[in-house]
């Protein structure tokens, strides 16, 4: 698969050997990051932003790289995470396939892609990788450690795993541990790539791409990332303008059908299958109870920041408000100034990267608080 990786994209290598939790270690690996703003002088008003499963490094424009990002709304001069004022990291996550070591990238051992043969990759592994990229841009403690959705994982497990490394927190529609609803998801997710026989046990190239298994995993992906309030909002019952072809007899019929379409061929060879299952599954590992004899809000009691904000839409079914009620509860009995706003968003997942109006004002105050 070939990937494009945007201009104003930067490298840090990682330590070699760097180990992975789950057994094995990685050579020769980095992870991507970009940059705005500016550092100050007492290397006190970074953020470091870590991602959800898809996005690459470049959440906002640059001067380096002036296409927009996927945090636009968010990111920039007098935007809620203002780079006026703060210095801001995004990472790309390792085991990705958008410009950090992964299953898609060259062995240094082979020569050859690493498909199947690269470690299984964890989310405290990510986290790992993000710290080091802080310590090697000599941040040696954040202001405020910002992740959503997947990245909301990584961030806890950054704070867990490295005590002091940040002041303050934002966790978006994030969780400490992954629920059975979205395990289900993202089982079937895999089962579709799994079974596209262009998959192959991993070994495909652009030419025999298991393209059906990606529309499917992402289609499964969007309805979960929206709600049944917007999808009956936007689409209700209606109709494509044209018939069904004959040759189609179970073709696409609806607007929200096609839409799915849509929105899973943009996706598909822009992302890399093994990349998706590796990161996929290692939302579903993640549990902040394991490193806490078995309960979640004791682990995250032991996290030791001064203030966070965990943000969420009420219409979220796959990392539901709940668990940033719970974030904040637990951070609370570490001692951290906690506080949980449940917004009543009708974009569900999603609604971070869309519901600006929402969750800009949200964000815009903790920070301009700190």
């Amino acid at each position: 698969m070939t990937e494009f990786i945007p201009p104003a994209t930067r490298w840090i290598d990682l330590p070699s050997p760097f180990p992975m939790k789950r057994g094995g270690t990685l050579h020769g690996g980095r992870v991507a990051y970009e940059t705005w703003g500016t550092l100050n002088d007492a290397r006190d008003n970074a953020i470091l932003i870590v991602t959800g499963l898809s996005p690459d490094a470049h959440a906002a424009s640059s001067d380096a790289d002036p296409t927009p990002g996927w945090w636009e709304a968010m990111l920039g001069p007098g935007k809620p995470i203002d780079t006026g004022r703060w210095f801001v990291v995004c990472v790309n996550s390792l085991g990705s396939c958008k410009g950090s070591t992964g299953p898609a990238s060259i062995d240094p051992a082979t020569g050859k892609l690493y498909r199947l043969e690269f470690p299984d990759v964890s989310i405290e592994d990510i986290a790992d990788g993000a710290a080091h990229v802080t310590r090697e841009l000599g941040i040696e403690r954040l202001a405020c450690v910002i992740g959503n959705s997947m990245g909301g994982m990584t961030a806890l497990a950054l704070l867990f795993r490295h005590p002091g490394i940040a002041r303050a927190h934002v966790n978006i529609s994030g969780s400490a541990r992954a629920l059975p609803f979205s395990i289900a998801v993202r089982s079937l997710q895999r089962e579709a790539i799994r079974l596209d026989p262009n998959w192959n046990e991993g070994r495909y190239d652009d030419a025999t791409y298991p393209e059906s298994g990606m529309r499917i995993a992402r289609k499964l992906g969007v309805i979960t990332y929206r709600s049944a309030l917007e999808w009956d909002g936007r689409f209700g019952r209606v109709r494509l303008d044209s018939d069904r072809p004959d040759e189609e007899p179970f073709g696409l019929e609806f607007q929200v059908e096609s839409y799915l379409e849509g929105h899973a061929r943009r996706f598909v060879r822009r992302y890399d299958p093994n990349s998706y299952l590796y990161l996929s599954r290692s939302m579903d590992w993640f549990d902040l109870a394991e490193h806490a004899g078995g309960d979640v809000l004791d682990g995250l009691a032991r996290i030791r920041v001064e203030r966070a904000l965990a943000l969420g839409a009420r219409t979220d079914i796959l990392f539901p408000v709940e668990q940033q009620e719970e974030i904040a509860e637990g951070l609370s009995r570490g001692g951290a100034d906690a506080r949980f706003v449940g917004l009543e968003s009708p974009q569900g997942h999603d609604a971070f990267l869309v519901d600006f109006d929402r969750f800009g004002p949200a964000v815009r105050g903790f920070l301009d608080a700190l």
